[in-house]
């Protein structure tokens, strides 16, 4: 009974998204407000009936209910309850539900909290979200039903896949999902603005808090997949130049250029076409995203789909609102009213070549994934792309960026002065000077590490100068900068804190990358092997029973100097319901940086396969991401944003006839 109550709550969903797709336009196209208001009641009970199909679906997993075919080959009786509840979102069937559900979400918040905004635009918005949820529905419920039955049920399921019974798996999609999806908020606008003729200074307010509420989860998802797979995969690495790791990349790299760009509309209603365009691109890469995890032409742990009418379904989902979208741009973007003028150096002019360089990084990332697929497609010819390619075309687009993150906020709009940010930035090059010539004393192998490391501390106290100077640090009396420091704005301490976290993460990678010391050995109980000033023995193994699986530890004993530190007991472990195996790798902490082992094949003589690492600060790559995603919650609390922008005049319309 409650699968099918699943499935008619998604059928209601659907009907009330066609209902919200087509009353409010029509009522924006006569002007009828009756009309019109219908959206936000209509985006409410859509979500209400999407969130019933979604607790119908998690009540079948916890309650083992192997009559449904998506339960049964995903699930397990003896499997934690955790895991129960993350399974339902660990397939493609119910990663599909939880994707409508967040879409459905951000229609209904945008619904409840955006009242500030002109109802013509906040109903056109919605209805552009409800075509969005409308095509989903059908591609669930015509090709990846979750509630099928089956005719004889098994007396027990298949389980879920051992690599993703992790308790980063319930936390990572979610937050990912929130992040792609978030930005069809901005999508919606773009289209919504374009339809009416509203596009103005006050329209990029009303888009940057739900942009950046999207990055922040995005910022967030990404982290919690890289570290997941850091730890789970066995392999010491946070980064492989995956297909679907580029596919969350790409968005997240246009996500920050549109809101850098929006923030120039909002200051200086200026970069109009750029920042309709970039919100447009971003959600369109969101669903390339979708495409490339969903559709069956990738293999990998995220991709579920093999059903080829899957792929087809959603490659027209692509067509649809890509093209659409972008006819819809090239037709209306030329009637856009030129904004506020400024000169190159200003800065607008720095946040424009930011974004020059991230959408160029983000063109890079896209091409290195989608040729190998197109060239298949068309030649049958396979090629890879790994990370040769991307650390040699995308590394490089990064350096100037990052050197130039601490100018923007030092200039003046409309017009600055370099050489004025040039001189506030004299401590933080004189600091970054000496850290290189540290490190290279130091390390004393190649200039990669000591320029990284020297690039990261310019990047963290350029961020703090801004600060300091807000406050007039050091210029006057401590009390004055500390209520000045109270006074700043949400958003500059937001943005000093996101680009503190950008130079953290990258003392992280270079000190990962550069610094990493591998040891991979075969051991016996006994055996001792050194990896950087760790002495690793092993102690024994034994085997232990778990809810789902079997279980081989091996004991180590870590010394350090001939003292004992720790003892760390990494695993394999054994599902017998899926035939497979996982490697549980075990992690001591030293400072902000870690001890890494992992295991290999057991030998029937006793002799284990191990991998050992010393990754010196590669914490900071989580901690970085981590606080540069408090960064944009400082910016998303700012007042300005809380309170949403002031209605313009009837005077000043987004859209004019070209001259």
């Amino acid at each position: 009974m409650i699968p099918e109550l699943g499935h008619y709550a998604l059928v209601l969903a659907l009907a009330l998204a066609l209902a919200q797709a087509i009353v409010p336009l029509a009522g924006v196209r006569t002007g009828d407000a009756a009309l019109m208001s219908v959206a936000r009641p209509t985006a409410l009970a859509q979500l209400l009936f999407a969130a019933l199909a979604f607790a119908a679906l998690t009540i079948c997993y916890v309650q083992s209910d192997f009559s449904v075919l998506n339960v049964a080959e995903n699930s397990h009786s003896t499997m934690p309850l955790i895991y129960k509840i993350t399974s339902v979102w660990g397939n493609h069937e119910g990663s599909m539900l939880l994707w409508v559900l967040i879409l459905a979400l951000f229609g209904a918040l945008l619904a409840q909290f955006g009242r500030n905004i002109p109802l013509d635009l906040q109903a056109a918005s919605l209805a552009v979200q409800a075509v969005i949820a409308v095509s989903f529905y059908l591609f669930v419920l015509l090709t990846s039903n979750p509630f099928t039955r089956l005719a004889q049920p098994p007396f027990e399921g298949r389980d879920l896949n051992p690599i993703l019974q992790d308790p980063g798996l319930a936390i990572h999609p979610p937050l990912l999902y929130v992040g792609y999806v978030g930005f069809s908020v901005a999508f919606s606008f773009a289209a919504a603005a374009l339809l009416i003729g509203r596009i103005d200074a006050a329209w990029a307010r009303w888009v940057r808090p739900w942009t950046l509420t999207a990055w922040i989860f995005l910022t967030l998802g990404i982290a919690m997949g890289s570290y997941w797979a850091y730890y789970e995969l066995g392999w010491g690495g946070w980064w492989f130049w995956d297909p679907v790791e580029n596919a969350s990349l790409m968005p997240w790299l246009a996500g920050t250029a549109l809101l850098h760009s929006a923030l120039v509309m909002e200051k200086r209603d200026a970069l109009k076409v750029w920042t309709v365009l970039l919100a447009i691109l971003t959600f369109s890469l969101s669903l390339i995203g979708t495409f490339l995890v969903r559709s069956g032409v990738l293999t990998s742990v995220h991709a579920f789909a093999t059903d080829p009418t899957r792929g087809v379904f959603i490659l027209a989902i692509l067509v649809m609102f890509i093209g659409g979208s972008l006819t819809l741009f090239a037709w209306r973007a030329p009637m856009l009213r030129q904004g506020g003028l400024f000169a190159p150096i200003s800065r607008e002019g720095s946040l424009v070549f930011n974004n020059l360089f991230l959408t160029t990084g983000c063109a890079t990332v896209f091409v290195g994934t989608l040729y190998p697929l197109a060239l298949e497609a068309t030649t049958g010819d396979k090629i890879s792309v790994g990370a040769p390619f991307f650390d040699m075309t995308f590394g490089p687009l990064m350096v100037p960026l990052l050197i130039a993150v601490p100018f923007g906020p030092l200039l003046a709009w409309k017009r600055g002065d370099i050489l004025g940010a040039a001189q506030r930035l004299l401590a933080a090059a004189a600091l970054a000077i000496l850290a290189l010539g540290v490190t290279f004393m130091i390390q004393g192998k190649s200039v990669l590490a000591p320029f990284g490391i020297g690039l990261a501390v310019f990047v963290i106290v350029g961020a703090l100068t801004d600060v300091a100077e807000r406050t007039a640090l050091f210029r006057t009396s401590l009390a004055n900068s500390l209520r000045r420091a109270v006074g700043l704005p949400r958003s500059a301490w937001g943005t000093a804190v996101a680009h503190v976290g950008l130079g953290v993460m990258l003392l992280g990678i270079v000190g990962e990358s550069q610094w990493n010391i591998e040891r991979i050995v075969a051991m016996k109980a006994g055996d001792t092997t050194t990896v950087g000033r760790y002495e690793l023995t092993l102690d024994g193994m034994q085997q232990r029973a778990g809810p789902n699986f079997t279980e081989v530890l091996v004991n180590f004993t870590v010394r350090e100097g001939g003292a004992v530190v720790t003892t760390l007991s990494p695993s394999k472990r054994a599902f017998a319901s899926r035939q497979m195996a996982t490697t549980e790798a075990a992690l001591m902490r030293h400072g902000v940086s870690q001890l890494y082992v992992s295991l290999g094949d057991v030998g029937e003589d006793g002799t284990v396969a191990v991998r050992a690492y010393d990754k010196p600060l590669v914490l900071l790559i989580w901690l970085g991401t981590l606080v540069m995603a408090v960064g944009g919650g400082l910016s998303l609390s700012d007042r300005r944003l809380r309170v949403g922008a002031p209605r313009p005049s009837k005077a000043k319309l987004g859209l004019q006839p070209a001259e």
